[in-house]
This record gives structure tokens, C-alpha cells and sequence, in this order.
């Protein structure tokens, strides 16, 4: 029972299903609001920049035109909130979040005052820190702008009738809004650093989770390595020493001229030889068989990470390659994936294993790809990650490449399959 419920009460508080069903619940209140009014009811009216151009103009904020351009303009407004504040552009905002975050926040301010608090929470999920802070500074000053330049009915009835100095009324208000749009920065970016550290951790524990996957793959190769040294220096020092005895038994035997003894002796002898061969063969294809399988170790880190979309695209020598070089590209692979998560924000990252015919003096190649759709870099800078991956191809004989840093990096390593 309260497994269940600890997962429906998870999801419910997912930033973007909160945030969505705030904005629904607006539109209908709105909805509510609007065909009580329209049927000759008194309703709240709308107090936004709107009601107040249009009251200047005459008009009474009753009106049934003005009530249906309002709510239309509400329901524009809950359409696009719905659209932007989707899970995967908090996880990924889109290129233009600050053109769409300001679009919805203009069409807020035309309406009502309430919707903005919204819009600040948006804002700083989807911008980062500095934008998000500007943007809810920006708040703090339209609003008090708007309270001298377009009062709302409520508020032009204050001015006629102050109680208070008009500075100390400016003073308040600003005192209201700082609090208002500061606690809506505030639950944003908590919501935001918490999206964060979960995706962090989901990149650490699969990263983990693969380099053990490898461990055991390491670990199993050793194994039978020893075994197939144990099977030699063993059994065959035990059937060299028989061949040996055979042979001199054989010699024996000659001499006391017993054919059947002789022939007995002969073919133990060949038998033992026969033995001896097949113990060696089997052991040198023990030797050669011995590779390391990526592709589970692989498998486990798209597996681990459950915020972003990881496709794997593995050739079957995925399955066959060299501790050193499995080693080296999996932590390169680890680096990438994980850089693409937790920095770039990417939801979908694409990794590609296939093997590479080179020149016959470098021997066959294997030929990994990392692409995500991530944030990437107008001007790339090579940090340590990059760096490490360079260095760990580079002692293989092998390389790494950039092959792309804006839109996404495209990273591209070549291993020697036998390194």
C-alpha cells in the first residue's frame, strides 16, 4: 500500500505537474468567473494592463466583449504555460525559453496580476540562475510601475483616498512584490537544483554500475587466464614425466625381448603423447578466446540512466575485444555520457560501436561514437574530461576527436581492437 502511494505521491510533486495544474486551475476559475459574469451576475473583473487601457477608453470591465477577450487571452496564456512547462524542457530548455518565458509573462500582466507569480516559478526552472534572477527583479520593477501608471480599479481608489504618504505606499508595494517574486525565484530554483542533483545521481550510480559490469568481466578473464596457466604447468609437467617413464619402460622391455609388453608400452606412449598435444591445444585456444564483453558493461550505463534517452548501436566485436582496450573505452564512453547528462542537459544520446578495417599495419580498429543533443559549446575548451579521454586513447594508439560541439557534441574514439 505505501509503495504505491509513495510513487503517486512522487510524481504529483514533479515541478511540471504542479506548475500545470496550478495554470488549469486558473482557467477554470477564470472560465467560472467569466460565464457567471456573462450571465449577468457581478464577478471580479479582470485587473490587468488591459482593464485598465480599456477603462480609459470608457468601457466597464463587465462588458461582455472585454470579459470573452480576457478569457481568450487566459486561455492563450494556459495553452502555452502547459506546452513549455513539459518535463523535457525542464530538463532540456528550448533555445528560446527567454523569448517564450517573456511572451507568456506579457500576456500574464495583460490579464491579472496573480498569473506572474507563475511565470517567476517558470523562469527560473527554465533560465539559469543569473536570467532567472533578472527576470524576477524585472517583476519586482513592473509591477510597482504598473501600480503608479495603470492602477487597477482597487488600486485607483486607494490613490483618491490615501491613507498614507505616496512613497511609503511605493515602499509597501515593493516590499510585497520583492516577497512575492523572491519566493517564486526561490521555489524554482530549488526545484530546479533538485532536478539537477537527481539527474547527477542517476549519471554517478549508472557510471558506477558499468565500471563494476567491467570489474567482473575483468575478473572472469583473470580467472580463466590462471586456470589455462594451471592446465599447462600441471597436467602438463604430469604428462611430459609419463612420457618419460613410457619411454624408458619401453626401452626396458627391449631388452628382455617381450613384443606384447613392448606394444603395450607403444601405444601408452602414443596415447600419453596424444594427450599431452590435445592438453595444449585446448589451452592455447583458451588463450586466444580470452576477450571482454563492453557491451553488457555498456548496457548498464543506458540502463542506470533514467532522465535521458541513451541508444546503444553495438557491433558484435563489442564482444570481443582486449581488457586494455574494453577498459579505456568504457571509461571514455562513461566521461561522455555522463558529461552530456549532468552538464549539457541533453534527452537523448546516441552511442555507436562498430568495427574499423585500417591499414595492415595497424591491424583492425574499433570505432566508438558518443552524440547527444545537448547544449554544447559555441567555443569548445578542453577540460579534464576531454583531456582524459585523449590520454587513455593515446596510450592504445589510439584517438579521439570532437567532431562537433554546437548543436550537441559528436565524440568520436578509435582503439586498436588487439591494444
Amino acid at each position: 500500500m505505501d509503495r504505491p502511494l509513495d510513487r503517486l505521491l512522487a510524481r504529483i510533486a514533479q515541478p511540471a505537474f504542479v506548475l500545470r495544474i496550478a495554470a488549469l486551475a486558473i482557467c477554470l476559475l477564470e472560465l467560472g468567473s467569466a460565464i457567471w459574469g456573462l450571465m449577468g451576475n457581478q464577478t471580479e473583473p479582470y485587473d490587468g494592463v488591459l482593464a485598465s487601457l480599456y477603462r480609459r477608453t470608457g468601457g466597464t470591465t463587465h462588458d461582455a466583449p472585454f470579459v470573452l477577450t480576457c478569457l481568450g487571452l487566459v486561455m492563450v496564456f494556459a495553452w502555452h504555460f502547459w506546452r513549455l512547462a513539459r518535463q523535457q524542457h525542464l530538463d532540456l530548455p528550448p533555445r528560446n525559453a527567454l523569448s517564450r518565458v517573456v511572451l507568456l509573462n506579457l500576456l500574464a500582466l495583460l490579464v491579472t496580476p496573480g498569473l506572474p507569480f507563475l511565470v517567476t516559478v517558470l523562469a527560473a526552472l527554465l533560465l539559469n540562475v543569473r536570467r532567472a534572477f533578472n527576470f524576477a527583479l524585472a517583476q519586482v520593477v513592473i509591477n510597482v510601475a504598473l501600480y503608479w501608471l495603470l492602477p487597477s480599479e482597487a488600486q485607483r481608489l486607494e490613490q483618491l483616498q490615501p491613507d498614507m504618504p505616496w512613497w511609503l505606499n511605493s515602499v509597501g508595494l515593493s516590499m510585497s512584490m520583492v516577497a512575492l517574486h523572491g519566493m517564486a525565484f526561490g521555489l524554482g530554483r530549488l526545484a530546479a537544483a533538485e532536478g539537477e542533483r537527481r539527474r547527477w545521481f542517476q549519471a554517478m550510480l549508472a557510471e558506477k554500475q558499468s565500471g563494476e559490469r567491467l570489474q567482473i568481466e575483468q575478473l572472469r578473464y583473470a580467472e580463466r587466464l590462471h586456470m589455462a596457466r594451471e592446465l599447462h604447468d600441471v597436467m602438463g609437467h604430469h604428462l611430459t614425466a609419463l612420457n618419460l617413464h613410457l619411454q624408458l619402460s619401453e626401452a626396458l622391455l627391449k631388452r628382455h625381448d617381450e613384443p606384447g609388453a613392448a606394444q603395450a608400452v607403444e601405444k601408452a606412449k602414443m596415447g600419453a603423447a596424444g594427450l599431452l598435444a590435445e592438453v595444449r591445444a585446448a589451452v592455447s585456444r583458451e588463450r586466444e578466446s580470452q576477450r571482454i564483453n563492453l557491451e553488457a558493461a555498456l548496457r548498464t550505463l543506458a540502463d542506470g540512466i533514467a532522465s535521458t534517452q541513451i541508444e546503444l548501436a553495438l557491433d558484435p566485436v563489442a564482444q570481443d575485444l582486449t581488457p586494455r582496450c574494453a577498459h579505456a573505452l568504457l571509461r571514455c564512453v562513461q566521461e561522455a555520457v555522463t558529461n552530456a547528462v549532468r552538464h549539457a542537459g541533453a534527452t537523448h544520446v546516441r552511442v555507436t560501436l562498430e568495427a574499423v578495417e585500417a591499414v595492415e599495419a595497424t591491424g583492425s580498429q574499433v570505432r566508438v561514437r558518443v552524440d547527444d543533443n545537448g547544449r554544447g559549446t559555441r567555443k569548445l575548451r578542453e577540460g579534464n574530461g576531454l583531456k582524459g579521454m585523449q590520454e587513455r586513447m593515446a596510450e592504445l594508439g589510439g584517438t579521439m576527436q570532437v567532431l562537433r560541439h554546437h548543436p550537441g557534441f559528436l565524440i568520436e574514439l578509435n582503439c586498436p581492437r588487439r591494444a
